[in-house]
């Protein structure tokens, strides 16, 4: 076995190996600068937006939500959770209705704390979770549940 792997061909798998990922990783960033200025979603951010993130920052929901793959996986994925609960046929509904009832005190469960938002903040929630549902995330999470 030693005098197969000897040190120069261990130096070249090192060498080989160490250039094929930098231009492995060359390509990829290259891809990423052409394709991520089609993806402008500046268009569609208004200020209920904008107070909406706000709102989600302030109140740590990343700390027990993901959001597009980001933050705790203590409770559900939330960056698709308007389409997944009806979109515009009644994603919003439910959406403000969930944040309202908890928490359910159903045993055994995770609880969501009641937060006592005002109508104006729970559209502005439903209005960034219905912005980042309409993100390219290019198919990302793969099951629609997150």
């Amino acid at each position: 076995m030693n005098e197969i792997l000897t040190k120069s061909v261990a130096r070249n798998i090192y060498y080989g190996g160490s250039g094929f990922f930098i231009l492995l990783f060359l390509a990829l960033t290259f891809d990423t600068i052409r394709v991520l200025p089609q993806r402008d979603y500046r268009e569609n951010l208004t200020s209920q937006v904008v107070q909406g993130k706000r709102i989600w920052e302030e109140n740590d929901c990343i700390g027990c939500h993901t959001l597009l793959g980001e933050g705790a996986y203590y409770a559900p994925e939330l960056g698709n959770v308007y389409k997944r609960r009806g979109g515009s046929q009644g994603g919003a509904d439910f959406i403000k209705a969930w944040i309202k009832v908890m928490p359910t005190r159903v045993p055994g469960r995770r609880q969501m704390p009641q937060f006592n938002f005002q109508e104006a903040e729970l559209d502005a929630i439903v209005a960034f979770l219905k912005w980042t549902s309409e993100i390219n995330t290019a198919n990302w999470p793969p099951n629609i549940e997150g």
